[in-house]
């Protein structure tokens, strides 16, 4: 039986927690695509480059998540902090296709936080 998005976002999630790129890229399609503004990457290597650069940019970061989902298509509004950095404008679009992700935007605006 065939994940919901629910389901793959929910281990999305988990995956994101442990840092293994490797593991991660496992809920995207071989063929998917992610896009941000610096271009579109594609593949599990596209996956781990993207997601790598967002992992440095936040490490240990709380997160606070505001998903709305409609049929196979996930926007996610969202916000993290670190002990020095913080993201007030994340956004990030997943289509899901057979359980995996199939395709993502990602867009955020890295500050430092005031010292």
């Amino acid at each position: 039986m065939t994940r919901t998005p629910q389901e793959v976002f929910a281990d999305h999630g988990q995956r994101l927690g442990t840092g293994d790129l490797g593991h991660i890229a496992g809920n995207y399609t071989e063929d998917t695509v992610l896009i941000t503004p610096e271009g579109a990457y594609h593949g599990r290597d596209g996956v781990r480059r993207v997601i790598g650069r967002l992992l440095a940019d936040l490490p240990d970061a709380d997160w606070q998540l505001d998903p709305q989902f409609a049929g196979g298509v996930l926007f996610l509004r969202w916000t993290a902090a670190t002990a020095t950095h913080q993201v007030t404008d994340g956004t990030d679009t997943f289509v899901f296709r057979d359980g995996l992700i199939s395709a993502q935007t990602v867009r955020y605006t890295l500050t430092d936080l005031p010292r």
